[in-house]
């Protein structure tokens, strides 16, 4: 029903900025919640942020706070990661996960995700 593709990974440098993309099709995007998660060689997969497409209700892991910021574009169907200050340790595999917007209150659980993206490659350099 809903096809997520992430987008904006690549190598940067400790203290660098990144910005990734999740282009969503197939669904009404104001009827979903939105998740970022991480995954590094060998780690669970980590809670980083998300946002309702509705109202742009957001979350933020405290990993992150400070130096990520979520967004979106209805228009586009689009969520955005901004990354300033990156550090190795932010170095993994990011996917984007789309959930019914009513489990809002779950959404730091990857399993209360019905849809995922492909992932996109993130590797911080020191």
């Amino acid at each position: 029903q809903v096809l997520l593709v992430e987008s904006g990974g690549g190598l940067v440098q400790a203290e660098g900025s990144l910005r990734l993309s999740c282009a969503v099709s197939g669904g009404t995007f104001g009827s979903y919640v939105y998740g970022w998660f991480r995954q590094a060689p060998g780690k669970e997969r980590e809670f980083v942020s998300a946002i309702t497409g509705s109202r742009g209700t957001t979350d933020i892991a405290d990993s992150v706070k400070g130096r990520f910021t979520i967004s979106r574009d209805n228009a586009k169907n689009t969520v955005y990661l901004q990354m300033n200050s990156l550090k190795t340790e932010d170095t993994a595999v990011y996917y984007c996960g789309a959930a019914q917007v009513w489990k809002w209150l779950q959404s730091r659980n990857p399993n209360t995700y019905d849809y995922w993206g492909q992932g996109t490659q993130v590797t911080v350099s020191s």
